[in-house]
């Protein structure tokens, strides 16, 4: 895969660790490493000349000012390709002990631009290089030459960020994951491949990790409702528009995301890889970077640009971002792959006549995401043959009663959605977070898991806890629907201090309680949202890896058992054994996930204790297990007394 790969070096901590990195790869790719240092003498001329109206009254003599300038250029040339040629012996001396082929290489010039150039005019296959030079500070985050190289290359890329080899695990495989971003683009697959091969080579498991944002248009709809007219605000149709994500695009982007990961695993199934796949919902590069800081992998790999990139853009949002705040080792993947396209949704359904001529009736520009919403309802009720009748049904939940005339759908179907509207049931899936209404699902839209996944949302059980705190009142949202909020979880809002981030917070709560169809916000749900990135931030280092036992914000450290060191994780108040942290992970992120930590937690307080080991873990899941089933029990009960 990598035949040549290229270094360039300045003698830093991040660039030896590239030059050892690219000995260890050519070794197991049988490649040739060509190691690189730019110096600029030109510069250094212009800057003496610059000074020359400094130096004493007698060297401003003109003969002794020409000597001085032979001397100078002689001194500076000769020097900085001595200090070139040492920097690169150093590579050679490495790649010589491995038997490494080795090409060196040195040019005068602005480092960046001839780095780039000679990029740009090589056939390298792989560049390595360190985040960080000779010129880092403390808050340093990528230097300025991996910056600039970065965007004008077009050469899969290796930055160098953690300086840490790792270790090896008991079962002689090395420490550290291979994590790829998989987002639909040519880019993102073409990485999983890389990473797939690099996993192979270095002994390494690799998972595939997607995230969609279902906030993005509610925050956005909440955001200028207030700055239209009246007259744009009827053109907008905030209440269809917001209707219409709701039932058809946020669900329909999780299942495109999901069906990227899919594909992820057909292509590491293809090479007998066993590929861990994540789902996750939120802003791309934050939900992201938050994995990386919890999950410590040692490489990242994300396409240079993303699936909504014009192929001219220099790196993408997400991955610039990523590149300068995550704090593992990041490649770049330039390569393209587009894998076969994925019709196994398509081909497993079947239309009758008259449910294809209804859906041909559909507006042409709204044909193909009905035909979506269709597909999604059947699959969810289990069924193989799409029938006019399952267009009527599927359709009625989410077109306007106009449309529906129009298109020939039955009024009744659209009356009796009204009225199981007014008591409406949600199902949650355990493993995608996906919410269904109204009706017991026989399999996951999302994720594909089946009815057991799917655990019932218990509202009277919301409404109880309402009561505990502090009541409940109404609150408005930008189209006009009202919501209730607990006192305390409004309270909890509220103490945001920034605006706009309380603002985002808050329509992101809303949205959820929107979705899930829940009667009131409460406390928990807020804090599902508010506390994760809070308290991730206050155990940040300042390399951006999370604390562990005993270190300081500056990231210095008392003197922990090397043991409490590897195995223990400080998250607030609470240190997690890795094996505790393991075990909660497995639980879906968001809502769930929060409240089985807050179970957990109320348990090791329980136990006068700040240590949650795994026994105190699953001590604190088997509480929630129970608290669900006597939940379920109750509502039983009372459903036969009724």
């Amino acid at each position: 895969m990598y035949k040549k790969i290229f270094v360039p070096v300045d003698n830093s901590e991040h660039s030896l660790s590239a030059v050892d990195l690219a000995v260890t790869l050519a070794g197991q790719f049988d490649s040739t490493v060509v190691a690189s240092h730019a110096y600029a003498a030109r510069m250094h001329d212009y800057r003496f000349k610059q000074m020359e109206y400094t130096l004493p009254e007698e060297y401003l003599i003109e003969e002794a000012m020409e000597k001085q300038r032979k001397i100078h250029d002689t001194l500076i040339t000769m020097g900085l390709e001595l200090i070139s040629d040492s920097y690169l012996v150093v590579a050679e001396e490495r790649c010589k002990a491995a038997g490494v082929p080795f090409e060196p290489k040195m040019y005068d010039g602005k480092n960046w631009k001839v780095i780039a150039q000679d990029i740009d005019e090589s056939d390298y296959d792989l560049v390595i290089m360190g985040a960080l030079g000779l010129g880092a500070v403390k808050d340093s985050t990528i230097g300025s030459v991996c910056e600039r190289v970065t965007r004008r290359v077009r050469t899969d890329t290796l930055v160098i960020k953690n300086l840490d080899p790792g270790t090896v695990n008991v079962d002689g495989k090395p420490e550290g994951n291979i994590v790829v971003g998989i987002d639909g683009s040519p880019e993102s697959f073409a990485g999983l491949r890389t990473a797939i091969e690099l996993g192979q080579k270095t002994g390494r498991q690799v998972e595939a990790v997607s995230v969609y944002d279902p906030y993005l248009h509610y925050a956005m709809f909440n955001s200028i409702v207030n700055v239209l007219t009246e007259k744009a605000s009827k053109v907008f149709r905030f209440k269809e528009q917001e209707q219409l994500h709701e039932e058809v695009i946020d669900t329909g982007l999780a299942k495109i995301y999901q069906s990227h990961l899919d594909i992820a695993r057909r292509i590491a199934d293809d090479a007998e890889v066993d590929l861990k796949i994540t789902l996750l919902d939120g802003k791309a590069f934050e939900k992201m970077l938050q994995y990386v800081r919890r999950e410590e992998p040692w490489l990242l790999v994300l396409g240079r640009i993303g699936v909504h990139s014009d192929e001219d853009m220099d790196i993408g949002s997400n991955t610039e971002n990523l590149l300068r705040q995550a704090p593992c080792n990041i490649l770049l993947s330039s390569q393209r792959y587009v894998p076969p396209v994925d019709v196994s949704a398509e081909e497993s359904m079947l239309w009758t006549e008259p449910a294809t001529r209804l859906l041909n009736t559909a507006p042409d520009f709204a044909r193909g995401i009905a035909r979506t919403t269709i597909h999604r309802w059947a699959m969810e009720r289990g069924h193989s043959v799409i029938t006019r009748k399952i267009v009527e049904q599927a359709m009625g939940n989410i077109l306007p009663r106009s449309s529906m005339i129009k298109m020939g759908i039955i009024a009744e179907d659209t009356a009796a959605k009204e009225i199981v509207n007014r008591d409406s049931v949600t199902w949650i899936c355990s493993q995608c977070g996906y919410s269904a209404r109204d009706f017991e699902p026989v399999r996951c839209a999302v994720c594909g898991s089946p009815a057991e996944a799917f655990q019932k949302l218990d509202k009277d059980a919301i409404a109880q806890l309402a009561k505990l705190e502090g009541g409940s009142q109404e609150q408005e949202t930008f189209d006009d629907v009202r919501l209730k909020w607990t006192k305390d979880a409004l309270k909890e809002i509220r103490s945001v201090p920034d605006g706009y981030q309380m603002r985002r917070a808050k329509a992101q709560i809303e949205k959820r309680a929107r979705v899930q169809r829940v009667p009131t916000i409460t406390l928990g749900m807020v804090r599902a949202v508010l506390t994760g990135n809070a308290e991730e931030l206050q155990n940040l280092t300042p390399g951006g890896h999370l604390k562990t036992v005993g270190e300081h914000a500056d990231g210095s450290r008392e003197a922990p058992t090397r043991k409490a060191a590897e195995d223990l994780i400080q998250d607030g108040e609470f240190m997690w054994a890795r094996n505790a942290r393991a075990r909660l992970s497995r639980v879906p992120e968001g809502f769930m996930r929060t409240r089985t930590q807050e179970r957990i937690e109320a348990v090791a307080r329980a136990s006068n204790t700040n240590l949650i080991t795994l026994a105190i873990t699953e001590a604190g899941i088997r509480d929630g297990i129970k608290l669900m089933e006597e939940m379920i029990q109750e509502q039983a009960r009372a459903d036969s007394d009724n």
